[in-house]
């Protein structure tokens, strides 16, 4: 086989484009879009082996090339392909070069596209909680240096001004405020917490105890030093309250209230569903 396929690979460690052929060591590394195609002779298939033994860049790539075949066989049934020697003739032998290194190309860019999506909808997934107990951030954390704006509304402060089913409740002792907001899903409820004049450093958790006594954590949090919804505080972002939401596997009329407990098992305020 000539040079031709040489220009088949996205590019990598030592790639040339010489006038050497897929086995010559300038652009033995441009031989595996080639290879992930199926389109090379025997003995050029057993040389890249060899190479693709050595190399983490080239398997790598190749990984990421894996289906490029049937993409091609796909092609040429589409319809008036098998009546095309244009088309048909030249999609079962061999494609042009130009066609497959586009072809390459696409995937390629088309995975990573694939990868960043599936980063964010990680992320999301952590922010905007769909269900079970997580962790979340209050929509005013932020570090002791204030880095974090304090008027950002959040998803669970959203998510509150819209819900209706609110109740309310304030420890006559411990004197904390907590409004807890409802809303039933097919999984079950989602809860958002308001919550006010606490201060930390603390670990809490929001617990939902159902009329038949079982008690599931909804989510949980932490309470920097500075506390939250404290009136008389000498910052904003002490001032604002705390909001974070989760889920429970009740649904709302199986609920009999909600606790505020910190970690050492504190109870800090009780709210009636």
């Amino acid at each position: 086989m000539s040079n031709v396929y040489g220009g088949f690979g996205t590019g990598g460690p030592g790639a040339v484009r010489g006038p050497q052929g897929p086995q010559g060591q300038g652009d033995i590394h441009e031989t595996v879009g080639a290879y992930a195609l199926g389109i090379l002779d025997d003995a050029e298939a057993t040389a890249f082996e060899a190479h693709l033994a050595t190399c983490d860049w080239c398997a790598q790539q190749l990984d990421d090339l894996a289906g490029m075949e049937p993409m091609l066989a796909a092609l040429a049934d589409l319809p008036g392909s098998q009546g095309s020697p244009a088309i048909g003739e030249s999609l079962s032998a061999k494609p042009s070069p130009r066609l497959v290194e586009r072809l390459i190309d696409d995937v390629s860019e088309r995975r990573a596209q694939k990868r960043r999506r599936g980063f964010y909808l990680v992320a999301a997934a952590a922010a905007l909680i769909i269900g079970g107990p997580l962790t979340v951030m209050a929509v005013n954390g932020g570090s002791d240096h204030g880095a974090t704006d304090p008027m950002a509304m959040g998803p669970a402060q959203q998510a509150f001004q819209v819900m209706s089913d609110k109740h309310a409740g304030t420890d006559p002792s411990t004197k904390v405020n907590a409004v807890v907001a409802m809303e039933p899903r097919d999984w079950g409820t989602h809860a958002v917490l308001q919550l006010k004049n606490v201060t930390g450093p603390l670990k809490c958790s929001l617990i939902a105890v159902g009329k038949n006594g079982e008690r599931e954590t909804v989510t949980s949090w932490a309470v920097p030093k500075w506390g939250y919804g404290i009136t008389n505080a000498k910052t904003e972002q002490a001032k604002e309250p705390l909001y974070v939401h989760g889920g429970a596997a009740f649904t709302p009329n199986e609920i009999d209230h909600f606790e505020v407990m910190t970690f050492d098992g504190k109870k800090l305020v009780e709210v009636d569903a």
